[in-house]
């Protein structure tokens, strides 16, 4: 009876060190998988370009299973325990040496009940099949196949638990949806493939000073976020509330106008970013559109660049009923009309004309691209009833945007440039002339800190080419953050800078905090210009 018993030893060893492994290795792909937003197919595709599967573990099983006979008798023991044993020490450590995503992190993993769920389907998922070795007992080798369907089996585990999920969903926007309804603020819904989030900013901060209002907070703009601030945060007293929506495919604004009805709506621009996920412009403006087509069935008005006319969809959309746009930009005909616009030391002037008058519109905010933002949110706030009086007071006192071009004078003499949280060419730009700006008042260098922009799809090179060409005018020290991502930014950069291009490579954004500790100096300008999640410039090595 002993003998069945102590052969099942090396199998039950290497059960419990998988176990131990399968948990630590699981996090760190989930960790990835929550910032594809649980999208299995982008995961996967992300594991086929990154190739960022186990190849350590693998080999040592492998070389493990191979020697299995050779290792026969060695110090009195049979080849099975000597390669079981290796294989556990093995799992171990390799456990032991991987990082924990839930402390190590520039994103770190936020362990949500949906993130909690998906785990333990995929741990029971892949303790079954363990379970099925372990019994069989199956040789040293035959492990490799759980250990390279870790990355699967979280895959298979939010697949199995999509009915679930949709439920909880399909209760939380219920909740939120029938809480609109029954509170009835005015819904103002923003999108954009940039600056929405500055103008829901802006455009909060103004209609705060007329009465109560709800933002959706940072850069929630998903259906689930959403509702979750509609069902914890809206109440009785609020008079507007309003909510960025972001695009992620064709139908999922309207999607978001079904859940929070918009009464107005604030379409900022259409461009390249998440061209990635689009293909098209036209299909970009389709989709942003979808909130002009939702505000305007509830009798609204929509407030958006005259310039969205040059993209097919958009100028069918918005001749097609002009009376509900107010458009706005420098051009003739613009119901407000951008007269001029200056960046300052101080922040962002415009001159607008709106309804007959000038008005003067000032808000310490840096970018030049704020001068739109500030016009939109100005038409929006004056279509809701707020007098141009009091919108532009308030206009006079809002906060900077955090991550986005927030200016931060530091306590060695130098200042920080903090646009952080995303990058597209326009934004890009407008960081640059404003690192101009400041470098002349402060007498020191332009260092910009870029891993470039993201999601350019099949415009990825000609933009950053065309973002280092523009980097060259007033940045004197560049720092690429992943540069084999963006060659095209650094050559661009290069050429346009000349014999005075100074470059200096680091491989993550560690290494460039590194180089600015040893060499920044008083008056230095530093542009932290986006900054990558961890699955763009964190290279898995398994």
């Amino acid at each position: 009876m002993t003998a069945p018993i102590i052969a099942y030893l090396p199998p039950l060893a290497l059960l419990a060190a998988f176990a131990v492994f399968a948990r630590k290795r699981l996090l760190t792909y989930l960790h990835v998988f929550q910032q594809e937003e649980y999208d299995g197919l982008r995961f996967i595709k992300w594991l086929a370009r990154s190739g960022a599967i186990d190849k350590r573990v693998t080999i040592a099983l492998a070389l493990a299973g191979f020697a299995t006979p050779l290792l026969h008798g060695v110090g009195g023991l049979s080849g099975d325990w000597i390669a079981a044993g290796f294989a556990v020490l093995f799992l171990i450590g390799q456990s032991l040496a991987e990082a924990d995503p839930r402390k190590a992190a520039k994103k770190k993993l936020a362990m949500t009940q949906r993130a909690k769920r998906i785990l333990v389907i995929a741990t029971a998922l892949l303790t079954a099949l363990a379970l099925a070795l372990a019994v069989a007992p199956a040789p040293v080798w035959a492990w490799l196949v759980p250990v390279q369907l870790i990355p699967v089996a979280l895959v298979v585990g939010n697949l199995l638990l999509a009915p679930y999920e949709a439920q909880v969903q399909k209760r939380f926007w219920r909740e939120a949806h029938e809480k609109l309804q029954r509170l009835n603020p005015t819904v103002i819904g923003i999108t954009g493939s940039f600056g929405k989030t500055s103008v829901k900013h802006i455009l909060g901060h103004v209609l705060e000073t007329a009465a109560p209002t709800l933002i959706t907070p940072g850069s929630v703009n998903t259906p689930m976020g959403i509702a979750r601030v509609v069902r914890e945060s809206l109440g009785p007293h609020h008079r507007f509330f309003v909510a960025e929506m972001g695009a992620y495919g064709p139908g999922s604004i309207a999607r978001l106008c079904r859940l929070a009805p918009p009464d107005f709506a604030v379409i900022t621009a259409i461009g390249h970013a998440h061209y990635e996920r689009f293909k098209t412009l036209e299909a970009v403006a389709e989709t942003k559109f979808e909130l002009a087509e939702a505000a305007i069935a509830r009798d609204g008005r929509v407030v958006a660049p005259l310039a969205l006319k040059e993209i097919g969809p958009a100028q069918e959309k918005m001749e097609r009923q002009p009376e509900r746009y107010v458009t706005v930009g420098p051009e003739e005909g613009c119901a407000l009309r951008l007269i001029e616009s200056e960046q300052t030391p101080d922040g962002v002037r415009v001159r607008v004309l709106w309804e007959g008058a000038e008005h003067a519109l000032t808000a310490p905010l840096f970018g030049t691209h704020h001068a739109l933002n500030l016009a939109l949110a100005f038409a929006a706030a004056c279509l809701m009833g707020v007098r141009p009086e009091d919108a532009k007071l308030a206009l006079k006192t809002v906060p900077q945007i955090a991550h986005r071009l927030e200016v931060k004078p530091q306590a060695d003499g130098s200042v920080l440039v903090d646009d952080a949280y995303n990058s597209n060419p326009i934004g890009f730009q407008a960081a640059v002339e404003t690192v101009g700006l400041l470098k002349r008042k402060h007498g020191g260098r332009g260092i910009l800190v870029t891993p470039g922009m993201v999601e350019m799809g099949a415009a990825h090179e000609v933009m950053h080419r065309r973002a280092g060409e523009a980097a060259a005018g007033e940045i004197d020290v560049l720092l690429p953050v992943t540069p084999e991502r963006i060659e095209s930014l650094i050559e661009g950069y290069s050429k346009a800078k000349g014999d005075g291009a100074e470059i200096h490579r680091c491989a993550a954004f560690a290494d460039a905090q590194a180089w600015l500790a040893e060499n920044r100096r008083p008056g230095d300008v530093v542009l932290l210009e986006n900054d990558l999640p961890d699955l763009y410039e964190r290279k898995l090595s398994l």
